[in-house]
């Protein structure tokens, strides 16, 4: 069993940047493929980015692309989602999730995934 735990969200104006830390139990969090998913309120969650296990490779959805930022440490057993240039569509529970697939090196869709954090939300204001 993994337990993930998310922190970092916040209220912040458009613009403004944050840093979204998933801190994980166990010791083999290298095994696992994560990403990044969010729900804004009234609709479905969508896949934000994800990494592999070495953090050598990485996708994010287009609306991510070229103002967010997904890592890994595995030394910490912890991932990143680094923000910038948010906008008030990105409001949304952001969870970080964890994928313990075969040999794919990485995973867009929340059926690959096998853990879920709670969730930390981030809120943009105009």
């Amino acid at each position: 069993q993994v337990q993930l735990v998310e922190s970092g969200g916040g209220l912040v104006q458009a613009g403004d940047s944050l840093r979204l830390s998933c801190a994980t139990s166990g010791r083999t969090f290298s095994v696992y493929i994560m990403a990044w998913f969010r729900q804004a309120p009234g609709k479905e969650r969508e896949f934000v980015g994800t990494i592999s296990r070495s953090g050598v490779y990485t996708d994010y959805a287009d609306t991510a692309k070229g103002r967010f930022t997904i890592s890994r440490d595995n030394s910490k057993s912890t991932v990143f989602l680094q923000m910038s240039s948010l906008k008030p569509e990105d409001t949304a529970v952001y969870y970080c999730a964890a994928a313990r697939t075969g040999t794919q090196a990485l995973a867009r869709y929340e059926h690959e995934y096998d853990y879920w954090g709670r969730g930390t939300q981030v809120t943009v204001s105009s």
